[in-house]
């Protein structure tokens, strides 16, 4: 059996204009789960990547010099364009401003995607469910033993719903919990795919790395 560990991204810029950028935090949590890869032993065969920077860039501050192979399966849902779908346009301010607010109209508002509740987004879930399992079957069309890919919460959330069997709202109950550079680990060989640990963060289990915690 292969490995195909996914991590989620380091903390991005929640509540600036341009989200896609890590924060200081999200540079220090990398570097964090890169030293404990190494000092684990742990080496990837293979890096794969989405196209956003953070991710990108989570990856370079864990300490991997070798350029990923990308592929934008591995890429966040939009959650901005499903607010302005969701809401024509007219996201009230308190959605955007205060923290609560925004993720319960988050699980809110990807429920009603999921059911195809609006439209004018510019993916649909289907769609989404359908690139998020090719870049799965992308990263385990390999002969590499371990692969390394950096990901995103959405999309963890997705590969593990899809691996349990569990239905669609699974995978946002999933995305929430899912902290910045977790580690989620899946076992694969030819057409099996399996969960082996989700969400795991032993690289914060320190009482300087407890600091390092966060989810957006």
């Amino acid at each position: 059996m292969s490995e195909l560990l996914v991590i989620r991204h380091g903390q991005a810029s929640f509540g600036q204009d341009n989200y896609d950028v890590l924060s200081d935090l999200g540079h220090k949590q990398s570097e964090a789960v890169g030293v404990l890869l190494r000092e684990t032993g742990w080496v990837p065969d293979r890096l794969v990547t989405g196209t956003l920077t953070r991710q990108r860039d989570t990856l370079s501050s864990m300490g991997f010099a070798q350029a990923p192979e990308e592929h934008a399966g591995f890429n966040e849902y939009d959650f901005g364009d499903l607010l302005q779908a969701r809401f024509k346009g007219d996201v009230p301010d308190l959605v955007k401003g205060d923290r609560k607010t925004h993720f319960r109209a988050l699980r809110e508002t990807v429920f009603e995607w999921q059911d195809a509740a609006f439209d004018g987004a510019s993916e649909t879930y289907a769609e989404f469910a359908a690139r998020v399992e090719a870049a799965r079957a992308f990263a385990c069309d390999t002969k590499a033993k371990r692969v390394l890919v950096i990901s995103s919460g959405g999309v963890i959330g997705q590969m593990t719903a899809m691996a349990l069997g569990a239905d669609k709202r699974h995978m946002m109950e999933l995305n929430l919990q899912v902290k910045n550079t977790a580690m989620s680990r899946f076992m694969f060989s030819g057409p099996k795919f399996g969960l082996h640990e989700f969400n795991a963060t032993p690289h914060f289990m320190t009482p300087s790395g407890a600091d390092l915690l966060s989810y957006s």
